[in-house]
């Protein structure tokens, strides 16, 4: 079944549309993929999404419109995929959306929210949507994140020692072999705050790592942050930008020394990187196969490995699924196995009761057909990524 997985990370910059084959076959699921295109949201939208979430204030009916206009880029975004990378075949689109509200209190999240009406992705490419996925997850007492966690411990299995994944995004999170995962706290949002409020929102990020390779990090800074409860919380846990934005980093920064702009990102980019290696140390991984933007920046990569001393940090890339993409192929996974009737959770994972077949379906054009499920109803142990056969063995 050829799926596009369409995914908007808590960073907002855009949309990646990922396109796969996906082969079920006993408990060996093959993803073969057929490539990626990435859209930025324009300039107007992106400023109008980041003007309504947390902590600004925001009304129902900027939420209805935000709400449209991403259900449009994304369509959009699809229907570009099916064309250039399906030949107009794909059977089916996989849409995370962009999530806005992550509602935690006392450790337990009530509620989530993710928009982009997948009806224009279903109008606009005729094809059936999956979407909304994480509700389900917490219906069932869950996190509702990491929601890529059982995709990870399929992809990773056969591999030796104790591999965990890392997704490197707005907000960090980490999937250990025993199915243990959680939000390890920022990778790139308070790095982002900083350098968008510095720049005057000139720049939107640290581009290369330079503004940290430049700077020096500030021992007290770095021990003030480290502070945060929410590190010290048990897993599953989950966060966001409800939790890490600049107001949060302003009151951290109250009566503290004013620091170059190169020492306050070389800081934050470091308190990603000790909390990631923390969280590392906690699941024993051996190895960390990472992914995500934050990837792309040396000198957090440098500052992880230097963190994490002597235990391998490898790509995606090498392994088949291209680092920039690996959240939008989960996402295809996922709603390949809502439409087949199968679980998409680990309870190790989120903390719910029990698994749960996510999502809800926006029908297609000719309504949704729906494939035969596996006569066991169980779903599949191993993910193998065509032409890398370590997830197989």
């Amino acid at each position: 079944m050829r799926v596009i997985g369409l995914m908007s990370g808590t960073s907002y910059d855009a949309i990646d549309a990922a396109a796969a084959d996906l082969t079920l076959d006993g408990d060996r699921l093959t993803l073969s993929p057929l490539g990626l295109i990435s859209r930025g949201y324009d300039e107007g939208l992106r400023a109008d999404l980041a003007a309504a979430l947390p902590p600004s204030a925001t009304t129902l009916a900027e939420v209805c419109r935000l709400d449209t206009r991403i259900g449009r880029a994304f369509a959009a975004a699809a229907v570009e995929a099916d064309r250039e990378l399906c030949d107009g075949q794909a059977e089916l689109v996989a849409s995370h959306g962009q999530t806005v509200y992550h509602w935690v209190a006392d450790g337990q999240v009530h509620g989530t929210l993710q928009i982009g009406q997948p009806a224009w992705i279903a109008e606009a490419t005729g094809l059936p949507v999956v979407a909304d996925f994480r509700p389900r997850d917490i219906a069932a007492g869950g996190q509702g994140a990491p929601l890529v966690s059982l995709v990870d411990r399929m992809w990773l299995r056969g591999r030796p020692g104790t591999p965990a994944a890392l997704n490197l995004g707005g907000i960090a999170n980490i999937t250990a072999a025993d199915g243990t995962a959680f939000d390890t706290g920022p990778a790139n949002a308070l790095v982002d705050a900083a350098v968008r409020a510095a720049t005057d929102g000139r720049l939107g990020y640290d581009l290369d790592g330079e503004l940290a390779a430049r700077g020096r990090v500030d021992d007290g800074l770095l021990a003030r942050l480290l502070a945060e409860p929410y590190y010290a919380l048990p897993a599953p846990k989950t966060t966001g930008k409800e939790l890490f934005h600049l107001p949060y980093l302003q009151a951290a920064l109250a009566g503290h020394e004013k620091l170059p702009t190169e020492d306050l990102v070389a800081t934050l980019t470091r308190l990603t990187a000790r909390t990631v290696a923390d969280a590392v140390r906690s699941v024993g991984a051996s190895e960390v196969i990472a992914s995500g933007g934050g990837t792309r920046n040396p000198a957090l990569m440098a500052a992880l490995r230097a963190e994490l001393g002597g235990v391998p940090v490898r790509t995606s890339d090498e392994l088949g699924l291209p680092s920039a993409a690996k959240e939008a192929y989960a996402f295809a996974v996922l709603g390949f196995l809502t439409l087949h009737g199968l679980p998409g959770t680990v309870p190790t994972s989120t903390g719910a009761r029990h698994p749960s077949v996510l999502g809800s379906i926006t029908p297609g054009r000719r309504g949704t057909v729906w494939p035969e499920p596996p006569e066991s109803g169980v779903g599949p142990a191993r993910l193998v990524v065509n032409g890398h056969g370590h997830g197989g063995r």
